[in-house]
């Protein structure tokens, strides 16, 4: 048995819908300008990028439920809806015809993003890692399983604030669907068990305020509900 010379931290993990065991998580990678429509409203062209990737800790996935903390250093806090992917079974340069058999399962998450020190440090030829890699910055829904939910491929995501239809989109509107994502991601670092993807949002991102109800859901997937904490 492995001895540490500080006390281990706890294991960072996502519940699973209707099961006790929870999926431990490794690694989080985002997609980055995956709907067309948001690629356009962020000032680009959709039809000449290959997908790009960013990360977040992995404890920065919490429960897209109840209060979701407002994090600090940030007057700009945008919400960006997504399809996430759980990875069950890893691989390296996997073609996208068996990408899908390394799915665990999916859920619904929340990509927030510090929109403001993003901007900064785009402007300065900066990574923008503290844009999107802060605590809490990755609520999402528990994960169900690939035997219970499928691979969806298509049907409604949207997010509302204060009952406000803020975005709308489609899954096949993506413009690299999951097995695609995968394969792709799997040539430039090799996957493994407990590894989720953040599929990409569609437009309508927008800023939140401390105290905004933020809804919403995707179809056949499921629907979350948390309330915005106050600023610290």
């Amino acid at each position: 048995m492995t001895e540490f010379v500080i006390p281990q931290p706890n294991v960072a993990s996502l519940a699973v819908e209707g099961q006790k065991a929870r999926f431990p998580l490794r690694r989080v990678y985002c997609v980055g300008r995956n709907y067309s429509e948001h690629a356009r409203e962020m000032g680009h062209d959709p039809d000449r990028e290959p997908p790009f990737f960013f990360g977040k800790p992995a404890d920065a996935v919490v429960p897209a439920q109840g209060e979701v903390p407002y994090p600090t250093l940030t007057a700009d806090l945008h919400h960006e809806v997504e399809l996430v992917v759980a990875i069950g079974k890893g691989g390296k340069n996997i073609p996208s015809a068996q990408a899908l058999e390394h799915v665990w399962g999916y859920t619904v998450g929340v990509d927030l993003t510090r929109r403001d020190i993003q901007a900064a440090a785009k402007k300065l030829g900066r990574p923008w890692d503290f844009a999107k890699g802060f605590d809490a910055s990755a609520p999402a829904n528990a994960l169900i399983p690939v035997s219970k939910v499928g691979h969806p491929a298509k049907g409604k995501i949207w997010l509302n604030v204060n009952g406000e239809p803020k975005q709308s989109g489609d899954l096949s509107d993506q413009i690299w669907q999951v097995a695609d994502v995968i394969s792709y991601l799997s040539e430039a670092v090799e996957l493994k068990a407990g590894d989720l993807i953040y599929t990409g949002t569609p437009s309508g991102v927008g800023a939140l305020q401390p105290g905004d109800v933020v809804t919403g859901g995707i179809e056949g997937v499921g629907e979350f509900s948390f309330t915005l904490g106050n600023k610290p």
